[in-house]
């Protein structure tokens, strides 16, 4: 299959798929409520408590700060760090749903093992623990425009591609493409009939892999307006980008395309590396 020329450029009158940046509501303290391993790789908690009354409708997919106590910590203990501004351990993760009715959020976690803080509390937790939560911000797409979509996961941006999936149009048309560690940790995901949905194995996620940029590369490139949700590895992300940016000409207000984590950096090291990269 080879590549067609690159679509027109939107009209400025459309809509650009993201929203303008809000404040985070500030951190509260939550408790587990339940959790469940979705697949081999893939651990569920969900979160409540009354604080988050306030958490819109439609945030399944936006980013989220999940902040960590540390191990044996009392409640009441963490609760005071977070009140006199101490920050605890922070990673980011993705709103996978919201019921307001029971204020509950699930949140996925990938399993890493117990070498991570993240990892090692999602595998360890049991209703009635607890951490914190910051936001969620705004979700990643809010406006479906598009002729045909394009959609790219790893196991870490499962979560907002699904959730993306989710929220489209029924009659949306495009592809999907997932890398997964094992064919265990493929999930059912409520996407449009029109959406092509591929399963990819790679099953070291520490190995760089060229598999979905080789994917996308070789796809027939439709006519019409085309919208992006890509996340995942750094490396490939950077690859899609230059890709879509610069050999495709698809517009940047209409590509929603980051990088979740770096090879061989823990999510602070590679959020400096974001910053720097941006400045």
């Amino acid at each position: 299959m080879s590549a067609q020329t690159p679509p027109a450029a939107a009209p400025s009158s459309i809509p650009n798929l993201r929203r303008p940046a809000q404040k985070r509501p500030s951190a509260r303290v939550v408790t587990v409520a339940d959790t469940q391993r979705i697949s081999p790789n893939m651990i569920r908690l969900t979160l409540t408590a009354p604080e988050l009354a306030n958490v819109p409708l439609g945030c399944e997919g936006a980013n989220c700060k999940i902040l960590l106590p540390e191990p044996g910590e009392a409640r009441e203990a963490f609760a005071a760090r977070l009140s006199e501004g101490q920050r605890p351990v922070t990673r980011t993760y993705t709103v996978r749903y919201w019921r307001p009715e029971l204020l509950e959020m699930d949140v996925d976690f990938v399993d890493h093992g117990d070498g991570g803080p993240a990892s090692a509390f999602a595998r360890a937790a049991e209703p009635g623990d607890f951490c914190a939560l910051a936001g969620p911000g705004p979700a990643k797409i809010t406006d479906f425009v598009a002729d045909w979509y394009l959609v790219a996961a790893d196991m870490s941006a499962l979560p907002v591609a699904a959730a993306v999936l989710e929220a489209m149009p029924r009659d949306a048309k495009g592809i999907a493409i997932f890398e997964i560690t094992s064919p265990e940790d493929r999930q059912e995901i409520d996407a449009p009939e029109g959406i092509e949905q591929h399963w990819l194995l790679q099953p070291d996620p520490h190995v760089p892999s060229t598999v979905q940029e080789e994917m996308i590369r070789e796809l027939d490139w439709p006519a019409g307006r085309v919208q992006t949700c890509i996340a995942g590895e750094s490396g490939v992300i950077k690859a899609l980008r230059g890709f879509l940016h610069q050999e495709k000409g698809l517009d940047r207000g209409d590509t929603y395309i980051s990088g979740y984590w770096k090879i061989g950096l823990v999510e602070d090291e590679h959020q400096k590396m974001k910053r720097a990269e941006n400045a």
